[in-house]
């Protein structure tokens, strides 16, 4: 029987939360297919890096622009309908880019549809799960949930990979369509989208809370927690920085590392276990960032984190070479560390100023995140194309990482339209008649 209080492992929330992660680890497979793929689409079709890095790009910022009306879409038609919808989405996207045959189609097929697809099953997804079925353990689920978009890359690539090597780029994409809608099923049996479906308190209350009603006019809703979130100081900053990060994650590791290492004389496929391995670091670190932000100062734990990070993308141009060294196995363990190791403080910090909003908050801040990425994409391999290398790249990335850091500490609590906020605390507290806000 299980504990209403919901302090045991049987608790729904964890076989929720499970099923969201599934969703997301295929979901993230999605994100470094374009590295693996430049070196085939350049032989096959002779496209330049900036019309791949396009797609790409197109991708990215559909990716973000999508999560928060996909947060707004969960609120009214439920989580599972989205979720399978998403996953269908990006399914069709990856069967139809097996087929195309000029460069407009790839913008089309991947930039678009796989990146409609998977903005649905981005942080957001997850940041609306832990809302919902989670009162205590928030920061380590939302590490869970956010490290698993990581965890897909990592299972995925090198076998992506080595399929590309000995066949070709099509069998990869259709074995990532299939994985998509093998977990739809998988979803739809086990998610539910509030804990009041099956008669349950949230993980860690013992207050019922009744599930609130669908909420209407979904594109109006994210539009209006746009205007009033876009008055106050706090989401231009988180925003500011959040676009820095996606800059210096997505946009330039998983779309230019690959072909990068390959510059230095390192083989496609051992540049891609290298990725991989960065996802499985990640994983570590942010659950450990989860956990941390549970602990301590969101708006510090967000600077150190910029700050690390620029330390070592600097340094990268140094550490590459043809073959696996000592010094570019610290940069692949570091770095995994802290590549998304930035998500829970982000989130934590969007709770605190925006209450029942936070998750279509968090996703326009992670829409900033991805014009960041977008922006590095395009403009990586634009550089690459001009200069003949990436060396100007990563040291002008490290750099903005310099200024993210500054930009976290300067969040406050400010009067905003949700009221004036609390300043961000070591320990959150959420009282539990609105844990599933």
């Amino acid at each position: 029987m299980e504990e209403t209080t919901g302090h045991r492992t049987s608790h729904r929330a964890w076989w929720v939360a499970a099923a969201a992660a599934l969703a997301i680890v295929v979901a993230g497979a999605f994100s470094t297919m374009p590295g693996i793929l430049q070196g085939p689409l350049q032989q096959e079709f002779h496209w330049s890096h900036g019309t791949i890095g396009l797609a790409s790009s197109v991708n990215m910022v559909l990716y973000g622009l999508t999560a928060p009306f996909a947060a707004a879409l969960m609120d009214r038609f439920g989580i599972r309908r989205v979720v399978v919808a998403a996953l269908s989405t990006v399914a069709a996207g990856s069967l139809l880019t097996t087929v195309m045959n000029a460069s407009w189609q790839f913008t089309l097929f991947w930039g678009f549809l796989v990146g409609l697809g998977t903005g649905s099953l981005a942080m957001t997804f997850g940041a609306t799960v832990t809302n919902r079925w989670f009162t205590t353990r928030r920061g380590l689920v939302t590490g869970v949930l956010s490290s698993g978009s990581v965890f897909g890359q990592m299972v995925f690539l090198p076998a992506l990979s080595w399929t590309i090597d000995h066949y070709d780029w099509r069998p990869a994409l259709v074995t990532l369509a299939l994985a998509a809608l093998a977990v739809a099923p998988v979803v739809r049996l086990i998610l539910r989208d509030h804990p009041a479906d099956i008669g349950r308190c949230p993980y860690g209350s013992t207050v019922f809370v009744p599930k609130p009603p669908p909420v209407d006019g979904v594109a109006r809703r994210t539009l209006t927690v746009l205007r009033d979130s876009a008055r106050t100081a706090p989401f231009w900053l988180l925003a500011g920085a959040f676009a820095i990060c996606g800059a210096t994650t997505n946009g330039i590791m998983w779309t230019h590392f690959t072909p990068a290492a390959h510059d230095h004389g390192m083989a496609v496929t051992t540049a891609s276990t290298l990725l991989a391995l960065i996802g499985v670091f990640n994983v570590a670190g942010t659950i450990g960032s989860g956990w941390l932000t549970d602990r301590l100062d969101a708006r510090r734990l967000l600077a150190v984190h910029f700050a690390l990070r620029g330390a070592l993308l600097v340094s990268l141009p140094v550490m590459m070479a043809a073959t696996v060294n000592p010094a570019i196995m610290v940069f692949v363990v570091a770095f995994g560390l802290l590549d998304l190791a930035t998500v829970p403080p982000v989130i934590a910090l969007c709770r605190t100023f925006y209450g029942k909003d936070s998750a279509i908050v968090f996703g326009w801040v992670n829409a900033a995140h991805q014009i960041g990425a977008a922006l590095a994409a395009v403009l990586g391999g634009v550089a690459r194309d001009a200069f003949g290398s990436y060396d100007l790249v990563w040291v002008v990335l490290g750099a903005a990482c310099a200024t993210a850091a500054p930009l976290s500490l300067l969040i406050r609590a400010t009067p905003t339209a949700y009221g004036t906020a609390r300043p961000p605390s070591h320990r959150e507290t959420v009282p539990a008649d609105r844990s599933a806000e």
